[in-house]
């Protein structure tokens, strides 16, 4: 991975390459296209009408919106004002939205056009919004982004940032069913290319100014702003997509000559679903990087015939800034072999090991929590000093919730869940927050939500149901009531309805026997 040693915040990536590559393409969105000089320029304006705007240092702000090369600009221009981004999951329902943009106590929004209608509806029940802004299309009562953009100075604020500043706060679903803001800093966002910087990771990880890369994952998750950073930091072409589709991958592929990818599996699946798919050259990729689910065999041997590339599998957390662990693309083989069922190594500047329940370090093959520490690790949650510490206590190995081993080599397995989430098509989903929907139905006695295998989303949710004596409803009832409250993607896709749950003395749900059945004839627990 290039290393430059000039770039140490957020906000020194587009003062940089401003500087050094002016006329060189920064940002491809739709019809606009964005050279380096111009982004820095954008960024600067972005940051001073922050600052006209009375945003203090560390102030939160908040996005809701697709991806746009406009995100980006404010991304950095919120990094010169030392402001805080915050996106939104632009999937979430109405009360989610409002949860977090309070929780977050954001200050000025920047909504996009799909998204006027919703945060109209809740836009005074915001305590702390004092200004909206439209992103992408006139609204009666909020100034348009690049009118106010283009009102402000051009003139670098140049403000005094320190490197374990926040920079980005990303919300992540919450066991308690509410979503905790992540705080990633500038060093937890510069500290991947610090490590890596003999390139010891191996060529995949190795960048150059004449790579393009297609930004086509959501910017609300890490997935998506740490890849568009990372081409950003390397002086890359971005390619960006509004959101993922396999038509928009494709010709991205063949107009821009894409070198590298980050998708999810479940999207190279569509991808290679779609008919046009044989039909493409895909000569210029090198890599094509996939992450939050291990990938099938037999799914990796169509993308190795179609694709004709090289795959990294990423193993990663918000709550670390991204990958964690990788798999490199010689451990990969159409034949299949052991090292493919793990996650694979530390990437450089990252240390793993596996504890038991009491903290003890466990050995070789013992299965434990999978623990990570690293100078890339987020400060904590945000306003949540109880579970920060729970999750990152006095010894400073961040429990990241997944159950696993390592084996004698340093490779990582992940083996199951600590905390029950449920990972379907790449987003994180958390049973308490969805059994929360769906007890408030009014038929509803008991719930527990597991997740089970789906050749599509690699997991799916499910919800098992006790009725209250003398209801009867049906599940397309149960999954159109949760449908009401959370967003879709949470909302079970399937619901059986049982007698009782089965529990321990103590009361607990006993969600193991409950996925047992579902799970029967796999390896792992996750899939």
């Amino acid at each position: 991975m290039t290393h430059i040693p000039d770039i140490k915040v957020m906000a020194d990536v587009p003062r940089y390459h401003g500087t050094t590559r002016p006329n060189d393409v920064a940002l491809v969105f739709e019809d606009r296209v964005t050279n380096y000089a111009d982004f820095e320029a954008h960024t600067s304006k972005v940051a001073n009408g922050l600052i006209s705007e009375g945003i203090k240092p560390q102030t939160r702000i908040g996005f809701l919106g697709k991806n746009s090369d406009h995100y980006f600009e404010l991304l950095y221009g919120c990094a010169k004002a030392n402001a805080v981004m915050v996106g939104v999951n632009w999937r979430l329902a109405p009360p989610e939205v409002e949860y977090i943009f309070n929780d977050a106590e954001a200050e000025i929004l920047f909504i996009g056009s799909e998204f006027y209608s919703l945060v109209d509806q809740i836009k005074d029940k915001l305590t702390f919004a004092r200004k909206i802004v439209a992103m992408d299309g006139a609204h009666e009562d909020w100034q348009l982004y690049e009118q106010w953009r283009d009102n402000q100075s051009d003139s670098d604020p140049k403000l005094s940032i320190g490197r374990d500043e926040v920079a980005v706060q990303m919300y992540t679903s919450g066991t308690t069913g509410r979503p905790k803001g992540a705080m990633i800093t500038n060093q937890g966002f510069m500290a991947g290319f610090e490590a890596d910087k003999d390139n010891a990771a191996g060529e995949w990880n190795m960048w150059s100014a004449n790579d393009v890369t297609l930004v086509a994952m959501p910017v609300f998750h890490i997935g998506g702003t740490g890849w568009g950073h990372q081409g950003l930091y390397q002086g890359a072409k971005n390619i960006v997509l509004s959101e993922f589709t396999p038509d928009g991958v494709l010709d991205s592929i063949r107009d821009f000559g894409i070198t590298k990818i980050f998708m999810v599996p479940a999207a190279m699946q569509f991808v290679l679903q779609n008919p046009r798919s044989r039909e493409t050259d895909y000569s210029t990729i090198k890599y094509i990087l996939y992450g939050a689910s291990p990938i099938p065999l037999d799914l990796l041997r169509e993308a190795i015939e179609v694709f004709k590339c090289g795959f990294v599998q990423l193993y990663g957390m918000t709550e670390m800034t991204g990958t964690v662990v990788y798999l490199p693309p010689e451990d990969h083989s159409v034949e299949g072999n052991e090292k493919m069922r793990s996650a694979g190594v530390p990437m450089p500047g990252v240390e793993i090991c596996i504890m038991d329940e009491n903290s003890n370090t466990l050995a070789p093959g013992e299965i434990g929590e999978i623990c990570v520490k690293g100078p890339m690790a987020m400060k904590g949650y945000w306003n949540m000093p109880e579970a920060s510490a729970k999750t990152i206590p006095e010894d400073g190995w961040l429990r990241s919730g997944d159950a696993g081993f390592m084996d004698r080599d340093g490779y990582v397995y992940v083996h199951d869940r600590v905390k029950d989430m449920i990972v379907s098509g790449g987003e994180n989903v958390y049973p308490a927050e969805v059994e929360s929907a769906i007890f408030g139905h009014d038929s509803v006695a008991d719930v527990a939500v597991i997740g089970v295998p789906s050749e599509r989303w690699g997991e799916e949710v499910k919800a098992v149901v006790v009725l209250k004596e003398g209801h009867d409803v049906s599940e397309d009832d149960i999954i159109g009531f949760s449908r009401e409250r959370i967003a879709a993607f949470k909302a079970p896709k399937s619901v059986d309805f049982i007698e009782a749950l089965p529990r321990n003395p103590s009361g607990k749900i006993l969600k193991k026997d409950l996925r047992a059945p579902y799970w029967e004839g796999k390896e792992r627990m996750v899939n």
